[in-house]
């Protein structure tokens, strides 16, 4: 059964559930022992449903406009938000956002790529898809990191960079070869999430990273499924075969070894509790940046380029 069909039975399940609760309580009767097997049902029913996606279905689930951003875990997981705007050369991307923040009492720079929730938001925010200086605001924030001692974290979560002839005249190619070259030599330990959809060149310039980690049904490859298919086959409508072999979810990294971590998400994806996923991705940061803060500058810069150099080997 594809994940289509057990997400028309989930939601025909909650509907009833729902029915039954208004029932319950407008008639006063006690329908409390029927509701607990319908929930357990339900339960059962999600666990078969997410439990073995296809690459493909992770794709669409990265995808999904009720996932959360990197703003609404900026949110949860921070305190003392400030964002900062411009690249001090052309203008300020809505595509990518940064500023300082808390992480408990640690100052930190935090930057993250942005979709928006609706048409109107998309538009705003290209869709999540950098300009040129996107990426030369997120290289400003992080050289200014470094210069403070503030440790680096990264949201990554894009279709790619943007590919239009503006974006290319600016210099696109440009300023993400430029954001992975200074990355590699930050003085700072750097964390990189990949939240929903990382893709293309746009995801990999903010995965230069100390720590590498996915959320359980994000997505993270060199270009998306249906590029792929379009360079393969000339066919872009054979994205889902193309999915199956490009070996982008996050087990398949985690065995390339190019992740560090999977992190779990709530039962039914990330956007069915908020609250859950930003306290899992505040334990792995607070954990692992810890770790790496203890860490002499040299002896973490090395590991860094030993990371990627022994990428594929």
């Amino acid at each position: 059964m594809s994940l289509a069909e057990f997400q028309n039975q989930i939601e025909e399940m909650e509907k009833k559930i729902r029915e039954i609760q208004i029932f319950s309580e407008h008639q006063g009767v006690d329908l409390s022992n029927e509701l607990a097997q319908m929930e357990k049902k339900l339960y059962d029913l999600k666990q078969n449903a997410y439990s073995n996606l296809t690459p493909w279905e992770k794709v669409n689930l990265a995808r999904k406009m009720e996932r959360p951003t990197a703003l609404d875990y900026i949110k949860e997981v921070f305190t003392e938000f400030m964002e900062f705007h411009g690249d001090r050369y052309f203008g300020d991307d809505p595509a990518m956002i940064g500023g300082i923040a808390r992480l408990g009492n640690l100052p930190i720079t935090v930057i993250g790529q942005q979709k928006g929730r609706n048409t109107k938001e998309n538009i705003y925010r290209n869709f999540g898809m950098p300009h040129p200086e996107g990426y030369r605001k997120a290289l400003r924030l992080m050289k200014q990191a470094e210069k403070f001692r503030r440790p680096i974290i990264c949201f990554i979560d894009t279709p790619g960079a943007f590919c239009g002839i503006a974006a290319e005249e600016r210099g696109q190619g440009e300023a993400i070869a430029r954001s992975l070259l200074h990355m590699s030599s930050l003085k700072v330990p750097i964390i990189s999430i990949v939240i929903g959809e990382g893709g293309s060149g746009g995801a990999l310039a903010l995965g230069v990273a100390d720590k590498i980690f996915m959320l359980e049904h994000s997505v993270y490859s060199i270009l998306s499924p249906e590029g792929y298919a379009s360079i393969l086959w000339k066919d872009s409508s054979k994205a889902e075969a193309a999915a199956a072999q490009m070996k982008l979810t996050a087990e398949d990294l985690q065995d390339f070894k190019i992740i560090d971590g999977i992190l779990k998400e709530p039962l039914g994806g990330a956007q069915e509790n908020l609250r859950e996923m930003s306290e899992t991705i505040e334990d792995i940061l607070k954990n692992e940046i810890q770790i790496l803060r203890v860490q002499p500058i040299e002896k973490l810069l090395e590991k860094r380029y030993q990371k990627f150099r022994n990428i594929g080997i």
